[in-house]
């Protein structure tokens, strides 16, 4: 699996409808489906680009209203052990936070993040509790947490919400944000 589909559905039951879709559309994996805040429905599949890329324009050619929609060839593995629930990250030297508008918006940018400097993913958060919102958690040295945040920046555009880079964060503040370490 070398890349990612997300889908973000308006509607709950547009989502689940979608979701259908999506697996009968390609041969791909569904990682996920499930509701998060303000009504809205994720579903992320992965699989081979191809085939990620059917499942996805099947999805935003249903006619029903999403909130966003990516296909991530390459995804990072960072990345889908993050969403995956992956294991735990200590700061390195600063950890920068990236809050984004949506949630689908958030792994996309999360990958670009990553992709761009030697940074980990310490978390991604997608929606749950947020009111649809996303945000993610890198950690590294600082010229490289910099640089990653700013490619975040760039990919995000309208969808930021905030970014910000700490340099050597408390040990209380990075265990508050990663909730694992």
């Amino acid at each position: 699996m070398d890349s990612l589909g997300i889908i973000e559905s308006r509607s709950i039951a547009a989502g689940a409808v979608l979701t259908d879709i999506m697996v009968k559309a390609a041969g791909v994996t569904l990682l996920r489906a499930g509701t998060i805040c303000s009504g809205r429905y994720m579903i992320h599949v992965a699989g081979d680009r191809e085939s990620v890329a059917t499942s996805v324009s099947a999805a935003q050619d249903a006619g029903y209203a999403l909130a966003g929609s990516y296909t991530i060839g390459g995804v990072s593995p960072q990345v889908l052990d993050a969403l995956k629930r992956g294991p735990a990250v200590r700061a390195r030297g600063a950890i920068g936070v990236v809050e984004c508008r949506t949630a689908s918006a958030g792994i996309a940018a999360a990958d670009e993040a990553v992709k761009r400097s030697e940074v980990e993913l310490a978390r991604i958060v997608t929606g749950q509790g947020i009111n649809g919102k996303s945000y993610f958690v890198l950690t590294g040295d600082v010229a490289s947490v910099e640089e990653s945040v700013a490619a975040a920046r760039q990919a995000l555009g309208k969808s930021l919400v905030e970014a910000v880079v700490i340099p050597s964060p408390d040990a209380s503040v990075v265990s508050a944000l990663v909730k694992r370490v």
